[in-house]
C-alpha cells in the first residue's frame, strides 16, 4: 500500500481496488490480546480443528498436557472470546440472537448431486502474528468449491452478508446451511436469502457435523495455508489466501471428488479427470 503522503492523487479506495484488498482491512487492525493469551488461543484453535467436539474440559486437559497450565474457566472464557462455545460436544462460532428466528435442519437424509443444489457457510477463528480475525466463507457442497470468502476483525453480520451476496454472483442455490449464529439470523442476511427464493436450513444445536464440508474446509487452509504462513496483517493474509483459495478451487485435487478439483466439478468439466491418477 503506497504512504497517504507519497500519493495524494491515488486514493485510498482506489489502492484497495487495484490490489483487491477490503478497505476495512487497511483501516482495521487483528482483535489485540496479550501474547500470553496468543499463544493459548493457537493452540486451542489447532487442537479444536482436529478435534472439533472438545468443549472447555477436554480442551483444559489437552492443554495441561502440552505444558500449558490453563484452568477449564479460562480455557471456557479464551474459547468464548475465539467464538468456540464450551459446551460439548457443540461447535458454535456464532451465538444466537434471542430475538432472531431460527429455522430447521432441511439437509438430513438428502442426496446432493449437483452444484447449486446446497451451499452452506461458515466462520472460523484465524491467528495473525499479534492478534486474530474471523474468516467466512460459503462453499457448495456438491463441489466443495469455495464461492466467497471476507476476513473481519469483529463478528457483526456486515461481512457474512457481503460474502453472500458475492456467492450469489455465481447463481442461486436451491438450499442455503448455517449454524443458528446471529450473524445468519440478522435481517438483512435472511433478507437477502428470501429475496432470491433460497430455502434456508440451519444445524441443530450441539451438532457440529450438520455443516461438515465447510468444517472440512476449515482443517485444510489452516494446516495447508494458515499454519505454514504465519500471517502478521489483514492485507497480507487476504493476499495469501486468495491465492489459495484460488489453488483450492483450480488446482487441488479431492479424493473425496475422484481426484478432481472443485472448479471442475462445479462447472460440470468432469470427464476424463481421473484418469492415470493413482489411488
Amino acid at each position: 500500500m503506497i504512504e497517504r503522503e507519497a500519493c495524494e492523487t491515488l486514493s485510498v479506495r482506489r489502492q484497495c481496488e487495484l490490489l483487491e484488498l477490503n478497505r476495512s482491512s487497511f483501516y482495521y487492525g487483528p482483535v489485540p490480546v496479550s501474547a500470553e493469551d496468543q499463544a493459548v488461543m493457537d493452540k486451542i484453535d489447532e487442537i479444536y480443528t482436529q478435534w472439533p467436539f472438545y468443549g472447555a474440559r477436554r480442551m483444559s486437559l489437552e492443554l495441561k498436557g502440552l505444558g500449558l497450565p490453563v484452568g477449564r474457566k479460562r480455557t471456557g472464557s479464551l474459547m468464548r472470546l475465539m467464538g468456540l462455545e464450551a459446551v460439548f460436544p457443540q461447535r458454535n462460532l456464532s451465538k444466537p440472537h434471542p430475538d432472531h428466528p431460527v429455522y430447521p435442519y432441511l439437509l438430513r437424509e438428502v442426496e446432493v448431486t449437483r452444484s447449486n443444489q446446497v451451499w452452506s457457510m461458515d466462520i472460523t477463528y484465524m491467528k495473525l502474528k499479534k492478534g486474530f480475525v474471523y474468516l467466512a466463507a460459503v462453499i457448495d457442497w456438491k463441489s466443495r468449491y469455495v464461492l466467497s470468502w471476507k476476513i473481519s476483525n469483529t463478528l457483526t453480520p456486515d461481512f457474512c452478508v457481503e460474502a453472500l451476496k458475492e456467492a450469489l454472483e455465481y447463481g442461486t442455490p436451491e438450499i442455503f446451511n448455517t449454524d443458528q449464529g446471529s450473524q445468519f439470523t440478522s435481517d438483512e442476511f435472511l433478507r437477502t436469502l428470501k429475496n432470491r427464493g433460497i430455502q434456508i436450513s440451519m444445524d441443530g444445536r450441539g451438532r457440529a457435523l450438520d455443516n461438515i464440508f465447510v468444517e472440512r474446509l476449515w482443517r485444510s487452509v489452516k494446516y495447508e495455508n494458515i499454519y505454514l504462513k504465519g500471517y502478521e496483517t489483514i492485507p497480507e493474509a487476504e493476499a495469501g489466501l486468495r491465492e489459495y483459495f484460488e489453488f483450492y478451487n483450480t488446482e487441488r485435487r479431492h479424493q473425496s471428488l475422484g481426484y478432481k478439483t472443485p472448479w471442475r466439478v462445479y462447472s460440470g468439466l468432469e470427464v476424463g479427470q481421473n484418469q492415470n491418477l493413482a489411488a
